[in-house]
């Protein structure tokens, strides 16, 4: 098996959303923002290579949406997803599984995209099968008020419709059953119902896809919570569990939303559980 770290683009956003009721001078420290008070962030993906199944977390925006729509993310940098797979070696075509945290836009936006006339959408990745839950479906398309700028039609009725859509059981077990790759699965319902964290063993260390959790290493202290989540108190107990047991246990922590910073570890301190280390994924698994 081999993973990699799968860079789908950059954008930004506003800076006091990103960190709730936590003020502006503390998280601009960690976080700085620019005039327009937005602060940089990531749609780095993870791809897991285990014997002929490709497996792709997440996929960033796309490209699909207007102008107009894109405008108001600030869009920056040239990373693309299929630049990233390109330079791996791969094409969307060679992609089995999609796994998707969940449903909001910047994260599986680059599941679907424009047909050859553009009269309609059709799979980005014509050979995959996207996997979510059957709880979090339910969530998505039937989106309450708070989110259903976030869960967009287009972006997901056309999985269901090509019948490539696939729903992870809900008992705790890994999503793969027909392949040695340990996939654990840790469910979050603080962001949004039924977020899906990737707990994967590689070469010796556990690396967790932390998703929406935890975006960015300035999000580690518990009332650091985004203004985006359904249910902040829950988000703070499920934070507070999960990086007690991250220090504990010496687990990596993969960020897909902080655009500097693509792992870290953790350490116990006074004040709790804070950021230990950083590294680029190369520098703990040589992968270059």
């Amino acid at each position: 098996m081999t993973i990699y770290p799968v860079e789908t683009g950059n954008f930004k956003l506003d800076g006091g959303a990103m960190f709730g009721v936590v003020p502006k001078s503390i998280w601009n420290r960690t976080n700085p923002a620019d005039a327009n008070n937005m602060i940089d962030l990531g749609a780095r993906c993870l791809l897991i290579e285990d014997g002929d199944r490709l497996i792709l977390v997440d996929n960033g925006l796309g490209n699909k949406q207007s102008e107009k729509f894109f405008s108001y993310y600030y869009l920056w940098g040239n990373h693309s997803l299929d630049g990233s797979l390109e330079q791996l070696g791969f094409q969307r075509d060679d992609i089995t599984d999609v796994f998707l945290t969940h449903l909001h836009f910047d994260h599986c936006g680059g599941s679907i995209q424009w047909n050859k006339d553009r009269t309609g959408y059709e799979p980005a990745f014509k050979n995959a099968k996207f996997w979510t839950n059957t709880d979090h479906w339910e969530w998505a398309t039937r989106p309450n008020p708070r989110e259903k700028a976030s869960f967009l039609k287009e972006n997901l009725l056309p999985m269901q419709e090509s019948g490539q859509l696939y729903f992870v059981e809900q008992n705790g077990d890994s999503f793969i059953t027909d392949s040695e790759l340990d996939f654990g699965i840790h469910f979050v319902n603080g962001h949004t119902d039924k977020q899906m964290l990737p707990h994967l063993t590689y070469k010796g260390k556990t690396v967790v896809f932390v998703a929406d959790l935890i975006p960015t290493v300035g999000h580690i202290p518990l009332p650091y919570v985004m203004g985006y989540d359904t249910r902040p108190l829950l988000t703070m107990e499920e934070k507070e569990a999960f990086l007690s047991n991250a220090a504990d246990n010496n687990w990596l922590l993969f960020f897909e939303h902080d655009a500097h910073n693509e792992l870290c570890t953790l350490k116990q301190t006074e004040k709790g559980v804070r950021m230990d280390e950083t590294f680029s994924f190369n520098e703990i698994f040589n992968t270059q």
